[in-house]
């Protein structure tokens, strides 16, 4: 059974959103290819997309947890986008977005925490005379980028979010 947080900074939350909020989000964006999945797909891909939050955005979320037993980064406190706090009892409607929208593409089987292949040591090509060897570019900085989604969570992210800063106005 899955538990969405709802603000409350739940110790056993292990997603942002409900299956019949993804159904109703991706309903209205047209996604076609997650209304035939079954209950218990739709509640793993909801965990993997959650999962691919908290370890990728962990660190970039401005604010604070508000809990420190809570399981998920959200609520926090500490947070303002565009100059105006964000309440510390809720789950961001832009944060449940981007986890139905990650949701959708582990739904359709896309990994979204694929190892890496480093490529490091891997010879592209081998010349004999005057010896020529060529490898593959390491590729160990690669990460998995998903723009849509780290564009519309950028406002919760760090100084760009607000943590911690105060605007001051001398009088």
């Amino acid at each position: 059974m899955l538990t969405v947080e709802t603000g409350g900074g739940l110790p056993d939350a292990d997603s942002y959103a409900s299956v019949a909020e993804a159904d109703r989000h991706l309903a209205d964006l047209g996604v076609t290819d997650w209304t035939p999945l079954d209950e218990a797909d739709k509640e793993i891909a909801l965990r993997n997309a959650t999962r691919f939050m908290r370890t990728n955005y962990r660190l970039r979320w401005a604010g604070q947890r508000v809990y420190q037993t809570q399981a998920l980064d959200w609520p926090r406190y500490d947070v303002c986008v565009d100059g105006w706090p964000v309440r510390s009892d809720v789950v961001p409607p832009e944060v449940v977005s981007a986890c139905i929208d990650l949701a959708a593409r582990a739904g359709r089987g896309e990994q979204l925490m694929p190892d890496l292949d480093t490529g490091s040591n891997v010879v592209k090509r081998d010349k004999t005379g005057p010896l020529e060897t060529e490898y593959f570019q390491n590729t160990t900085e690669a990460r998995e980028r998903f723009v849509a989604v780290d564009a519309a969570l950028a406002p919760f992210f760090g100084a760009a979010g607000g943590g911690g800063i105060i605007k001051l106005v001398r009088g």
